[in-house]
């Protein structure tokens, strides 16, 4: 758990990256997994390749990735938190230390194969023996099955199926259904309750597959391929505090088909604004884009927020090129209040203001004077901090001079990443660590202590980013503690 003295606006930077063997092999050549890409040198063996990538005889090539990624939420904060990796055959446990000082953190607990022929394993979500409390990993796939491990001893405990109250779906046909789940019995069924429709739909948020969507409180977070963005948008008259509506109150499906993507009524039905009016003209209001470079046609590339009581929530993603991004939304709120005190005429002018350490001003370069031989900066006073009055990162601020002018290129780059003016200019990350240009992220998980950040994906490749690390004990505590 981080400690009370790090900063809260701190975000994660990169610890150390592994890869384990190639599953592919265990799988058929007719796999129909995202995964197989055509090869465009089959004939070439090249060793690099090769050890984590399976060739097939047609010339296709079966890629060895994991799809997803989760930590264990039932661990004490102050333990050293576990996640379990899940490639398509493999289940890999691993442990973190907190204390490692700048040794690997990483332990493998345990790696788990699955030797069903069926099994084509892409997701997974941590459960727990509702008699022992030992946690279990549940994983499933294209084969239609749930499987849970004892997380100990790799054993097949059980299998079960996991609901919650509200339920956000999407898929291949570009639409977003939020679903009520009804009361349920608390005794055994024979059949199961089947909801027909949703309470809200729409199809006019994203122009492709949307393989990713969250709650945010009761906004929702959704991306899409081919979109370069993740939306953040809410469901007009939407709110988890209010009765939950019954299964009459379900809009059905339009019969007029919409030809265009204008009319936004035709593409979305909502049981909470049922319809539009001058004093509700939408169903639905798109409140934020976030910017994601580099992703082109993937698909099954999801994000992750880190959102728990005490602490900022950070929203990461990594994309095709191997850039983990973040966004902190305490920045944004924190940023807005800034603005509006430079901007605030009543304000005194000679009265110092303190910027955070995440915000710093943007220098124009140096430019030499070809005259005299020395270098020159173009109105280097603009946006400069005044001598003498910098401050290091404990302080949590650096004073800047109460005048607040600040050149263009500096006020281009803050509004680029945190203002939230224009719902349509995609933010920019608040920070971006890079890895391999060749690792195409597919999903992001937080430890419960917001410590950690894992991401998977391509090639077996597992990156392991970390904040408010700690130091390992040094000999005399370690004696001390004997």
């Amino acid at each position: 758990m981080a400690a009370s003295s790090n900063s809260p606006f701190e975000l994660p930077r990169l610890r150390v990256s592994f890869g384990f063997e190639n599953d592919t092999r265990f799988l058929e050549v007719d796999d129909v997994v995202a995964g197989k890409i055509l090869s465009l040198c089959p004939d070439k063996k090249d060793d690099r390749f090769m050890r984590n990538e399976a060739t097939t005889s047609n010339g296709y090539i079966l890629s060895a990735e994991f799809f997803d990624v989760k930590f264990c939420p039932f661990q004490p904060l102050d333990c050293d938190p576990v996640f379990a990796a899940i490639s398509k055959k493999h289940i890999i446990i691993c442990k973190l230390a907190q204390n490692s000082g700048d040794a690997n953190p990483l332990e493998v607990i345990n790696i788990i194969r699955d030797d069903d022929d069926e099994a084509s394993s892409c997701c997974c979500t941590w459960s727990r023996h509702p008699i022992t409390g030992i946690p279990c990993i549940c994983v499933g796939g294209v084969d239609a099955k749930v499987k849970i491990y004892d997380s100990s001893d790799g054993s097949l405990v059980e299998a079960f199926h996991d609901t919650g109250r509200y339920l956000l779906s999407s898929g291949h046909d570009q639409v977003i259904n939020l679903w009520t789940i009804p009361d349920l019995p608390t005794t055994p069924i024979t059949a199961p309750i089947q909801v027909h429709y949703p309470h809200f739909s729409t199809s006019a948020v994203h122009s492709g597959i949307v393989d990713c969507v969250a709650f945010f409180g009761d906004q929702v977070l959704s991306r899409a391929c081919h979109d370069g963005v993740i939306a953040f948008w809410r469901i007009e008259g939407f709110s988890s505090d209010a009765s939950y509506p019954l299964p009459s109150d379900a809009p059905t499906p339009q019969s007029v088909v919409p030809i265009n993507n204008e009319d936004t009524t035709r593409l979305t039905r909502s049981a909470f604004v049922p319809v539009t009016s001058p004093s509700c003209p939408a169903q639905y209001t798109r409140l934020l884009e976030f910017h994601t470079p580099n992703c082109g046609p993937q698909f099954f590339m999801r994000f992750k927020v880190h959102h728990v009581p005490g602490q900022n929530a950070v929203l990461a993603f990594c994309n095709a090129a191997g850039n983990v991004l973040f966004w902190d939304f305490e920045r944004l709120t924190e940023y807005r209040h800034l603005m509006r005190k430079l901007q605030d005429p009543r304000r005194d002018k000679t009265e110092v203001v303190q910027l955070p350490t995440w915000l710093k001003p943007v220098f124009p370069r140096q430019k030499i004077d070809g005259k005299k031989g020395m270098s020159r900066t173009p109105g280097r006073d603009k946006g400069r901090l005044p001598s003498g009055q910098e401050s290091g990162p404990e302080s949590g601020q650096e004073p800047v001079h109460g005048g607040g002018d600040f050149n263009q290129e500096t006020m281009e780059s803050w509004s680029a990443r945190y203002s939230v003016e224009n719902p349509q200019e995609p933010l920019r990350a608040h920070r971006t660590e890079s890895s391999s240009a060749n690792f195409v992220g597919r999903q992001v998980a937080w430890s419960p202590g917001g410590d950690w950040c894992v991401v998977v994906g391509s090639s077996n490749t597992t990156l392991i980013l970390q904040r408010w690390a700690k130091k390992a004990p040094g000999p005399a505590q370690v004696n001390a503690m004997a």
